[in-house]
């Protein structure tokens, strides 16, 4: 449950909700988007509950098709038998059962119980404590005895797996895969023979990668940094406010950030660095405007493999960086992955504004965004993933 309703939303209240459940002996229904195309409104990995008092939380499609998704998972809850949906647009009845984006989507539906998901405790437990957990699920099936393959489940974990899809050849290529998606926090589809060869693809595999949050590193302890560490929360980071002025980098002021950190800022992410707690979905927003600390902290910045990274100043101020940017020995290629001044061009003179400026920026570099005004634009709204 990765995405339940919406990235950053739900997650936590519907994970607890559905260990609940389980934890009774409950059976409940979970419907999950497994593929999209075109225009769809919400990713794979998204989820919606139905749970045994009919109660439903999440969406899988922002409100098209969750009626028709809703029927279905009751049917799926009592009869114990998974089913993989495809909703588009309905030329009879668009508004009632397709979507009236003009996107594909693929929807599984399963039962969730002790006894057909035996690991879900381990799997509820490890998301809620952030650690990295994967479900390998058998969706679709192409070849005899289908009955025999749908639905089985392999959990992968970073050095570990419990369940199976039918086969220890089959079992250790998809926990291969599966790891490999898990370090990136990928989530999607894959498709392997009975035996395991790719070659086969008579089994479609849909990998869940529950990973940890990806992280905001918010540098200098300014309004503007308070605000930003709201946002960030918001969209699903976790958020670290890190100043080296121990007055300024307190609890107090930064209420919603996740860790407030008293260091110098390019000691702090190169010792993060080293200890293996960035990757390539880390964001760091630099708001420091001074020298002493944003130089040395956008050195250490632009030499790593990290997802966005941002700094706030004039125009003025920006060339000075780069020149001494420079002068540290850094090249234009590195230096192109600087945003800066920080953020979309959208009128911002609040802290609050701003940090609607930075984080739209922030979710148009991740998904290939335009950040242009859509009446503007003609064709699809939703691209695919990283453009």
């Amino acid at each position: 449950m990765p995405g339940v309703g919406t990235p950053g939303g739900e997650l936590p209240r519907a994970v607890g909700e559905a260990h609940r459940w389980w934890r009774a002996g409950e059976p409940f229904a979970r419907a999950t988007v497994v593929d999209t195309w075109r225009s769809s409104p919400l990713p794979p990995g998204t989820s919606m509950l139905v749970g045994p008092d009919g109660s439903a939380v999440g969406s899988v499609s922002g409100g098209c098709v969750e009626g028709a998704v809703y029927e279905l998972a009751q049917e799926v809850t009592a009869s114990g038998t998974p089913a993989l949906q495809r909703y588009g647009v309905s030329d009879d009845d668009a508004f009632a059962v397709g979507l009236t984006c003009g996107g594909v989507i693929d929807i599984y539906v399963e039962r969730i119980d002790p006894t057909g998901f035996p690991e879900f405790g381990e799997v509820a437990a490890a998301i809620r404590a952030g650690a990295p957990v994967a479900e390998v699920t058998c969706v679709a099936v192409e070849g005899p005895d289908p009955e025999a393959r749908l639905g089985r489940r392999l959990v992968v974990r970073p050095d570990s797996t419990t369940g199976s899809l039918g086969s220890e050849r089959l079992d250790a290529a998809a926990a291969e895969a599966a790891r490999g998606m898990l370090a990136g926090g990928r989530t999607g589809t894959l498709r392997h023979g009975y035996d395991g060869r790719r070659l086969g693809a008579e089994l479609t595999l849909f990998v869940s990668a529950h990973a940890a949050p990806p992280r905001l590193l918010v540098f200098g302890a300014v309004d503007f940094a308070a605000a930003l560490a709201r946002i960030g929360g918001f969209l699903g980071y976790r958020v670290t406010v890190c100043d080296a002025r121990p007055v300024f980098a307190t609890r107090r002021r930064f209420p919603e950030a996740h860790e407030v950190v008293t260091d110098w800022p390019h000691r702090y992410l190169r010792a993060e660095a080293e200890a293996g707690r960035l990757d390539e979905r880390t964001v760091v927003c630099v708001l420091t405007h001074d020298p002493k600390f944003d130089v040395p902290l956008l050195e250490v910045a632009l030499r790593l493999p990290l997802g966005y990274i941002g700094a706030m100043g004039s125009r003025r101020t920006h060339e000075d960086r780069l020149r001494r940017l420079r002068e540290r020995g850094l090249g234009e290629d590195r230096l192109a992955r600087l945003a800066s001044p920080i953020g979309l061009d959208l009128g911002a003179r609040t802290p609050e504004e701003t940090a609607v400026s930075i984080a739209a920026e922030i979710v148009a570099d991740r998904w290939g965004g335009s950040g242009t005004r859509l009446t503007s634009r003609t064709g699809k709204i939703h691209p695919a993933a990283g453009g």
